[in-house]
Parts: structure tokens; sequence; C-alpha cells
């Protein structure tokens, strides 16, 4: 794919893309495996219900509705939000970068706080009244000079990181819709975000009430928006650790507060030292470690063309040859995809396209280091 200029959806094809992203078994890895092979999301749906045949689905695949969409758009412009495109001007320019981003995020608020070089700060929800000092204060003096502050709205650390930041701007991302703020007690601080000149952002459907799964989404955005993290305070069993593993991941730069070995909320920050994370007592030390990397602070990572089938992939459905073959490699045994490809002797985009089908057909199973396997019926 080669560069483009950003370019505006239009309204009916913003309505298919939030149709694709919404449909059963669709998340953002297969979202961009189906617009590059089909080449718009109203040709992806189309062939849903027969892709998800030939995987094996033994019930029809869900698909969301024009109708059930136009509600969604609907309710956000009533919530005072948008559904933003990767690919257009306002989609965050750090969030693109990382693999599979979501293809639509619901934002409320300043577009151009999100334009701005983030930094995050995250930490234990029971932090102690040290740490949500030190949060405080760390995210205001990085405001002060130019940064937007990032965090998930939960308690403690998170909110004093938005305190911290109320004047400079500061961006809470959601692990559910936009209208339904986690925990209810910041319900007042986000609508104070939002008028102080801040952000609200989610990848999640309006109506959606976080669950206990749908936080490690958060944090992959948190990280993913952000030149680097700041971790303050975290147990060695954390969210703010997945977080920080997500930012490494990712190529952002970690940075944690050291904090007392007597403190289980240190337990995960202070292994986080031990294992290269850049030491923090002030705020020089992050924007000492971050300006290097601003002088050139986005790279020219091609934007994810808005319509048109990818050139470098095969046009057509994996053939049944090329099904045939991936089926029968895989087990309820985890294997990667390299090795699939490297035993069936297939092209890349095939076993991905098979591995996609199955997927949608609800026989594959995915597993953390990027393997797969059979979903075990015995179960």
């Amino acid at each position: 794919m080669s560069a483009t200029a950003p370019r505006q959806l239009e309204h009916k094809e913003r309505l298919a893309w939030l149709r694709l992203i919404r449909s059963e078994k669709v998340g953002p890895a297969s979202f961009h495996q189906l617009l590059s092979r089909y080449g718009s999301a109203g040709s992806a749906l189309e062939a849903l219900p027969d892709l998800a045949r030939r995987g094996g689905a033994s019930a029809r695949l869900r698909i969301t509705s024009l109708a059930e969409a136009e509600r969604e758009m609907e309710a956000a412009e009533r919530l005072g939000a948008r559904f933003v495109a990767l690919g257009e001007a306002d989609y965050p320019p750090l969030l693109k970068e990382i693999d599979h981003p979501p293809p639509l995020v619901c934002v409320k608020g300043s577009p151009a706080l999100l334009g701005r070089a983030q930094i995050a700060v995250v930490g234990a929800r029971n932090g102690s009244l040290a740490g949500i000092k030190i949060a405080k204060l760390l995210a205001g003096q990085l405001g002060a000079a130019g940064y937007g502050i990032t965090s998930g709205l939960a308690r403690g650390i998170d909110t004093a990181a938005h305190l911290g930041s109320l004047e400079s701007g500061t961006v809470a991302v959601l692990a559910g819709g936009l209208d339904k703020p986690y925990p209810p007690e910041n319900i007042k601080l986000a609508a104070e975000i939002v008028e102080r000149g801040g952000s609200l952002i989610s990848e999640m459907p309006l109506g959606w009430s976080p669950r206990a799964i749908d936080f490690p989404r958060r944090n992959r955005l948190i990280a993913g928006l952000s030149h680097g993290l700041v971790v303050v305070e975290a147990a060695q069993r954390s969210g703010s650790l997945i977080s920080a593993r997500l930012a490494g991941e990712q190529g952002r730069l970690v940075f944690a507060v050291p904090g007392s070995p007597l403190d289980a909320r240190n337990t995960g920050s202070n292994a986080l030292l031990k294992d290269g994370a850049i030491l923090v007592t002030e705020a020089d030390d992050v924007l000492q470690a971050l300006a290097p990397s601003l002088s050139n602070p986005y790279s020219t990572r091609a934007n994810l063309p808005a319509s048109g089938a990818s050139e470098d992939g095969p046009s057509s459905e994996a053939s049944d040859g090329a099904l045939e073959k991936v089926l029968e490699c895989l087990s309820p045994v985890p294997a990667t995809v390299d090795e699939i490809i490297r035993h069936t002797q297939l092209a890349a985009a095939d076993v991905q396209f098979a591995l996609l089908e199955l997927d949608l057909g609800g026989r594959l199973e995915r597993h953390s280091g990027g393997a797969v396997s059979l979903v075990d019926v015995s179960r």
C-alpha cells in the first residue's frame, strides 16, 4: 500500500464500516483482512455469510443491520460524539501505527488534543496518597510542557492523572461505550474532561457496559495513543502491567516511578524498573527521554485505504484446497501461523484467509503469541 492523503468517508461508507466492525466475530484484525481482500466494507458484508459457511459455522453469523448502525450513529450524535475512521485526518496519528488499529473510534471532545503528542500515566486503582500525589504532579507538569495526558478513567492513579492535566488537556480511554463511563463515580469527571477541552475515546459500541475482558483492549489503546507510558504504583498482577507490556510491544518508551518494596502496590512497578523501564522521580526524566523521538514524532506508515482492494494479496477467496490443507494440520494443540505456512507450503495470504474463514465459522481459537488451534468441541 502506498501512502495516500487522508480522506473523509462518505456517510454510506462510514455506516458500512460500522456494520462490519460490529458484526459477530469481526475484530480489527479480521476487519483489515476483509477490507483488503474485498476492497470495501459493503462487499465484505455481502461475503460474510458464505465465508462463515465455508469455515464450518453451525449457525447463521449475526451481521449488524443498517438500521442498527444508523441507530448507533444517531446515538453518538445525540451524545455530542462522532465516529472517526482509520485514514481520516482526525484519527489519532500514533494509534494508526499499532498492529491492527481499530477501524473506527468514537470520540467526544477536542479532536485537536488527539493530534497532540501524548504521554500515558497509569497505575493502581487503590493508589496510596503518595502515589496519587505524584501522579497528579507528573501529569500537571507533563501537560504544562505541551503533552496531552492519556489514562483510563479508573479509580486511583488514573483519576489523579486526569485531574492533574484537566487544564492542559487530558484524554480518557473507556473500556465501554462513551455513554457508559466506568466507574460510576467518575461520570462527573468524564463530563468535566470534555468541558475543559479534553477528549473521551472508545472503540466499543455505544450502550456497552465494560466487562473484565474489555479492559486489556482499552489498555491497548492507551499505549497506542502515547509516545511513552508512565506507571505509578502497580501490583504484580495488574492492568497497568498489561499496559506497560503492550507499550513495549508497540515500541513506546516505558517509565516507572519507584516505590517502597514493603508496599505490594509497588511490586509490579519496581519489577518494571528491574526489567529496563526508565526510572522516573520527576517530569524531566520523561521529557528528556522522549525528546529525541519527538524530532520526528509520527512515522510515514501508510493509511489504510478507504476503498480498493490490496494489490499485495489474492483477490479471490482461499481455495477449498487451501482450507483443507490448513484444517489438516490444525488440532486443539496451538500452532503458530508461521508453522502452518511452513507445513502447508501455502502462500501466507491464503493461510491467513483460511484462518479467517475458520474464525468466522466459530472453529478457530486464538492464543497469545499469535498461535491458533481448532476449537476443542469436547470441552
